[in-house]
């Protein structure tokens, strides 16, 4: 058992160009050592305070001794779009920014996670910078944005741009797993975990990037079972994902 400090922060983005927030689980730590890190993203219509609010992360976390770090990505898709430069901050202004503030943080043991949106921003960067992620995982993820009919099409675009030309772009998962399968070695990739409820909207293209991902040989923990698209499920899995964590 460690002693944990909660962290609410506020800074200046010069990605973003405003201020932004950020909660922080912080660990104690000798100072001979460093602190493994889990990026943990929110889904729609959330921010950086939920997962704290709807789940005992600052618990879990604490019996496992690693930092976490929970960003505002407003309604991004923690993506380069109208609402800023989200993926940009996400994967470099913001682990630059944490490792200024926290020297202790570890530059080997970085993991990043999230639920539905934040799922999709979870595998984009590991799948994006394999280099720098360790490990990612997705807890009913939005994984395929080809077909987000649950939104609309006009906010779709506005994120990702012209419908049409989402497939095969840098925002597609499909094909930067693809792409990445081509470039890497299976131990050079990030490993992945995915979970998804049997009764989730989205468990459809849960099983379609499953199917992909296992077909191309990555390193994938795979689970589905019991559950919807609720934090009851989030709060009981990611107690999987930290047990799964290689660190």
């Amino acid at each position: 058992m460690f002693f944990v400090a909660f962290l609410d922060i506020n800074f200046k983005s010069d990605t973003l160009g405003k201020s932004v927030k950020i909660n922080v689980i912080l660990p104690e730590c000798e100072t001979s050592k460093s602190i493994p890190v889990l990026y943990l993203l929110h889904g729609m219509s959330d921010d950086q305070t939920v997962w704290s609010r709807q789940t005992s992360i600052e618990r879990y976390a604490n019996e496992k001794g690693i930092a976490v770090i929970m960003p505002d990505g407003d309604l991004s898709w923690y993506t380069d779009c109208q609402l800023g430069r989200y993926f940009d901050f996400l994967c470099n202004e913001l682990p630059q920014k944490c490792y200024t503030f926290f020297p202790q943080l570890s530059h080997d043991k970085v993991f990043i996670a999230g639920n539905s949106m934040g799922g999709y921003g979870a595998f984009k960067a590991a799948l994006t910078y394999p280099d720098r992620y360790k490990a990612a995982a997705s807890l009913s993820g939005a994984l395929d944005i080809r077909v987000l009919d649950f939104i609309s099409k006009e906010y779709t675009e506005s994120i990702f741009g012209e419908h049409s030309k989402i497939e095969g772009s840098c925002n597609d998962l499909f094909s930067l797993s693809s792409i990445l399968q081509t470039k890497t070695t299976k131990d050079s990739r990030p490993k992945l975990f995915m979970w998804c409820g049997k009764d989730d909207f989205l468990y459809k293209t849960n099983q379609l990037m499953h199917n992909h991902l296992e077909s191309l040989g990555y390193d994938l923990i795979y689970t589905e079972g019991v559950g919807a698209h609720n934090w009851e499920c989030w709060d009981l899995h990611i107690r999987d994902v930290l047990d799964w964590l290689p660190f």
